[in-house]
């Protein structure tokens, strides 16, 4: 289950509960490696919705790089801020700041339009240089 860790590291961060004790009280939290170990993880079956789920998969990948170089898990708008002046200035970096004002506006790919539906290999460029950027690094 790769969600779990970044789950309850999110219920930690949050620590607040719907009814009983907060998860602080109940919860270790995450060791670092295993949630880096389990982010990575879960990037094939991500890839496997790229084509259907274009915005949410580009916004995850980049909240898998902010996640690997802070060491937190940031909303998907500020994932997309932090990393994405390390995509080559043009269609991939556009791509991905568009999935994120999307994301902002809440719409998804079926309410891009035409617009979004043409930058398509921009954004398959994109995942993956962020794809190659998460091999980068060491998850132990």
């Amino acid at each position: 289950m790769p969600d779990l860790a970044p789950e309850i590291t999110i219920a930690l961060d949050g620590n607040r509960a719907l009814f009983g004790p907060p998860p602080g009280e109940l919860l270790d939290p995450v060791p670092v490696r295993d949630l880096r170990r389990a982010i990575v993880a879960g990037v094939p079956g991500l890839l496997g919705d790229l084509d259907d789920d274009t915005r949410n998969v580009l916004l995850s990948l980049a909240r898998i790089v902010a996640t690997l170089e802070t060491g937190e898990i940031v909303p998907k708008d500020a994932a997309a801020d932090l990393v994405a002046h390390r995509l080559p200035a043009g269609p991939s970096r556009d791509v991905l700041l568009l999935a994120r004002d999307m994301y902002l506006e809440g719409l998804n790919d079926e309410d891009g339009g035409e617009g979004w539906a043409a930058m398509k290999p921009a954004a398959f460029e994109a995942a993956t240089e962020l794809v190659s950027e998460i091999a980068g690094y060491d998850v132990g």
